[in-house]
This record gives structure tokens, sequence and C-alpha cells, in this order.
């Protein structure tokens, strides 16, 4: 086994790490997707394409992989940089450009995996799943929940995020009412989070969802784990399946 890996012996094959060093994985927003990149490429996954044109602002520093000196820099460059003194050696593939219906197209697809960590802004993400659908390509999509992290995965065919209900203004609580019915049927607590939905439905239309670290270390290892179970055939639930892994009791 590479030296630089030796130390995820027995937890990852040697076989399994050589598979996963070429394993191509394209990250769509690099602000969730930030410390989700630096997990996969510490874990092995070497072949990474980021995508995102925002740039690091000192609001992204309680939670997202950057630092002071990246403020100003857009986050798929500051990203890249630091990936690359992780590991010189790396295939890191930078798109520092907000993806729309009209660029998506030029990403290379030469992909196995994508995850959507972009902004519910606007209909992009939904275009996004589509397009990777097309492709043969399931999408991984993660929610920072402050003190939890959640996900589900798309399978090229079946239901997809759009069949949610669309019972409030911002998708973001569409996503907060399917985690509570979600959670609820594996008969776990959910009246931390129910709590905190109420408080941001109240700002929800001026403010994005408030995030913590907490969440996005959780979800980077969850994603990871993930993505390491569909690179090397092992099996993954899929929507409406999800997992979940909290701090909160």
């Amino acid at each position: 086994m590479d030296l630089r890996y030796i130390r995820n012996n027995i937890h990852i094959k040697e076989e399994e790490q050589k598979h996963i060093k070429d394993f191509p994985v394209l990250i769509g927003g690099c602000g969730i997707g930030s410390y989700i990149a630096e997990c996969l490429l510490r874990m092995g996954f070497e072949n990474l394409t980021i995508a995102d044109g925002d740039i690091v602002e000192l609001t992204n520093l309680n939670r997202q992989n950057y630092t002071s000196k990246d403020i100003g820099v857009k986050k798929a460059i500051a990203l890249r940089d630091r990936l690359h003194a992780i590991n010189p050696e790396a295939n890191i593939t930078v798109f520092p450009e907000f993806i729309d219906k009209d660029n998506l197209y030029d990403i290379d697809l030469n992909h196995k995996v994508a995850i959507n960590a972009l902004d519910f802004s606007s209909d992009i993400p939904f275009v996004f799943d589509q397009y990777m659908a097309k492709r043969n390509i399931p999408v991984v999509h993660p929610y920072n929940l402050g003190w939890a992290g959640f996900l589900t995965v798309l399978p090229p065919e079946g239901l997809n995020l759009q069949s949610l209900e669309k019972a409030h203004h911002t998708f973001e609580l569409n996503v907060g009412k399917f985690i509570v019915d979600s959670l609820k049927t594996r008969g776990i607590e959910t009246k931390w989070f129910e709590e905190f939905l109420a408080e941001y439905g109240k700002i929800a239309l001026t403010s994005p969802p408030p995030q913590l670290s907490v969440g996005l270390y959780l979800l980077s290892g969850m994603v990871s784990h993930v993505v390491f179970n569909l690179a090397t055939y092992k099996p993954v639930k899929f929507f409406p399946d999800s997992y979940y892994l909290s701090m909160m009791s």
C-alpha cells in the first residue's frame, strides 16, 4: 500500500485503496463541499472535480474549510490549493464558476459519483440532478443541520428531490419537513430540529439556513463513507431512505 495511506490499512483493503485513487468524483458547491473534498482526498480519492463560482467571505469561516487569508478568493481556487498542499500529486480539476443551465453541459462528466452541495436559491440543483441522472451518475445530497448531518442518495433512475411536497416558499423548509418525517418513522427524537425549523421559518425568505462546523464535520465522514461504498460496490441506501448522524440525544 502507498505509504501515504498506510494508516488506512485494515479499514480499507489494498485493492480498494488502489481502486478509489482514480475513482472520479464531482463536487458541486465548495461550501459544504469544502470539507467533504478534503475528507475524500485524505481517504485516497485523488481524482476530484470541484465546481463553485462563489468567493470566500468572513461569514464562511465558522464552518467551511477556509482561512482568513482566503477571503476574497474563489472557493474552488482556494480549495484546490489546500487539497494540493495535502497531496500535490492529486488530480484536482477546478470549475470556478457558478453552475447554471448554460455552463453545466460544459463540465466534463467522466465521473462516477456527483455530490450536490449547491445552494437552493434557484432550480439549478434540480437541473444538476436531472443532468446526472441522464448520464447514469448517482447524486449524493448532504445537509448540514447544525448539530447533525443528514444525507440522501439519488439513484439515476427513481424518485428525486422534486418529489417532495412543496408546502413552503423555501426548499430548505421542504427538506426540513422531509427530514423530520423520515426520522420520526425511525423512532428518532426530532424535537430539537423541529424547534430550529420553527425559528428558521421566521427568517427563511431573507436568510440562508444557519449552520455549524459540527454538522459539516459529521457530513464529511458520512458522505465519504457513502462514496466509498459506491466506489467499492457495497450496499447503499437510496432516496427516500437516508443517513443521519447527530450529536443531539
